[in-house]
């Protein structure tokens, strides 16, 4: 390999790949109509009877626990945006306004404006205000809020990932939350920071299976919806025996119910081999994956892989829309990136990012874009296919999805180096040619400007067979190239 070109190997070859795949051990796709593993290929989803990849830009989780969160504005503006995908706490967990330095979140609710599935008692005593939490009892207004945010999510062919719990990052973030003892009058809680999700945890266990039951039960009528256990359970002591026991209980809720929904789990931060994977899993999170070899490292697993968080890098727009363009290259199926631009006041996301991570409409079209790309082919049909790329700009990384001799989705990045001081690099760009191994036939190829969508370039050509050259146009941060073999020729 020429010490100038780095060519992302995949470690997948397409076709036999996606044979195995479609046969690989799992759970049933979902019943009655719900967003399940597509059959064909389960490394993407099929949702309303049509294959689909979700794409989100997404507010900080808080749409059902904030009272003071408009999400019906919220879902407006994703669904003009043309995202397809949305990512909330169950309000089992909380933040305060000074958790990660986020200016408005929306995890962190004002005092008597956090709302979750347990009932208030008519005792005082809760940390920021009001009266303790009963866990043997239902907030109903809760359950009315949720429900209205999944329908109103359905209405508009969004796509819900309802997260159940989430770590204890701090011992701030404890006493703030209902199963907290100080902050319930059930009697349990009495633990530290790290202990409430593990199965050492007391009879706490039984109101966190409990509340699972519930949430799964009043929720089973929507199709646009997944469960993820826990967010990042590889923080703040979650073992996986209890991960396992509240898929358990997921999986036992639903049986006798009309549908069935698909379960996540997140795995890490960055990428990880799956080693044992919980058969009533179907999708695999992870977080900041980039580069996303977590793809290829778990691409054997037929089941979707998915990156549903992203920050840390920066307030601007690269490179967190590059980021989605080269993880759905790489065979992801899902990309959800935070977006700080959301928050109470600003749900329609003309907010001003004051967080660990960045939002704007630019990165939002950008993400669109993927989207619209993604669905211009018979994905299901594709995998990664690393052989595929012979060569790629110096400086550049290039990533190929392909359905060999019928079409290719490929993706060139532009390396670079951080920026002084941590702050996330942009305008980055890369020239020379882009060499892809073709079988011969006729192809049109199309430029794809990845911030706006806009087809820079088009070529047809009759190919020999062998090694095609491409000159792509002048391009910032990445470009996508859309090539097919031509029909009828």
């Amino acid at each position: 390999m020429h010490p100038a070109i780095e060519i992302i190997w995949l470690g997948a070859v397409a076709g036999a790949a996606i044979a195995g795949a479609a046969g690989a051990a799992g759970p049933p796709a979902a019943a009655a109509g719900a967003l399940a593993l597509h059959p064909e290929n389960p490394h993407y989803f099929v949702f309303r009877g049509r294959p689909a990849v979700l794409v989100a830009s997404g507010e900080h989780y808080g749409a059902v626990l904030n009272l003071d969160f408009d999400y019906v504005k919220y879902l407006d503006a994703l669904k003009r945006d043309g995202l397809n995908l949305t990512r909330t706490f169950s309000g089992v967990y909380r933040e305060v306004p000074r958790s990660f330095k986020i200016k408005n979140n929306p995890l962190a609710p004002a005092p008597g404006r956090y709302i979750c599935p347990w009932a208030r008692s008519a005792e005082p005593g809760y940390f920021d205000g009001g009266n303790k939490f009963d866990l043997g009892r239902w907030e109903e207004a809760y359950f009315r809020r949720a429900r209205d945010f999944l329908a109103q999510a359905s209405a508009r062919g969004v796509v819900v990932e309802f997260v159940l719990f989430c770590p204890m990052y701090n011992e701030e973030l404890w006493k703030a939350n209902p199963m907290y003892v100080a902050n319930n009058t059930s009697g349990v809680g009495d633990l530290k920071k790290d202990e409430p999700h593990t199965l050492g945890n007391g009879r706490l266990l039984d109101f966190q299976l409990a509340v699972t039951r519930k949430i799964v039960t009043e929720l089973n009528e929507f199709d646009n919806l997944y469960w993820e256990i826990c967010n990042e359970p590889y923080f703040g002591g979650v073992t996986l025996e209890w991960q396992k026991r509240i898929a358990d209980a997921i999986v036992q809720a639903e049986a006798g119910l009309p549908r069935k929904h698909l379960i996540a789990q997140n795995i890490a931060n960055g990428s990880k081999k799956i080693e044992d994977p919980n058969p009533a899993v179907s999708i695999f999170n992870f977080h900041y994956c980039s580069p996303p070899d977590a793809v290829a490292m778990n691409w054997h697993l037929g089941k979707v892989i998915a990156d549903d968080e992203t920050g840390f890098k920066g307030s601007g727009d690269t490179p967190y829309a590059p980021d989605g363009w080269d993880f759905l290259m790489a065979g992801g199926a899902v990309y959800s990136s935070l977006d700080y631009s959301f928050y109470p006041g600003r749900e329609d996301g003309s907010g001003t990012p004051d967080a660990p991570g960045g939002g704007s409409a630019r990165l939002r079209r950008s993400l669109a874009a993927l989207r619209a790309f993604m669905e211009s082919f018979d994905f299901i049909r594709m995998a990664p296919d690393p052989q595929v790329v012979k060569a790629a700009p110096p400086k550049s990384t290039a990533r190929v999805l392909a359905e060999k001799g019928r079409q290719y989705a490929a993706f060139i990045r532009p390396l670079k180096a951080p920026a002084a001081g941590g702050a996330a690099p942009g305008g980055a760009t890369a020239e020379g040619e882009l060499v892809l191994d073709l079988p011969a036939g006729p192809y049109k190829a199309d430029w794809v400007n990845i911030w706006t969508g806009d087809v820079e370039k088009t070529e047809t050509f009759d190919h020999s067979g062998g090694e095609k050259r491409f000159t792509p146009p002048p391009f910032t941060d990445g470009i996508a190239l859309r090539l097919k073999r031509v029909e009828g020729r």
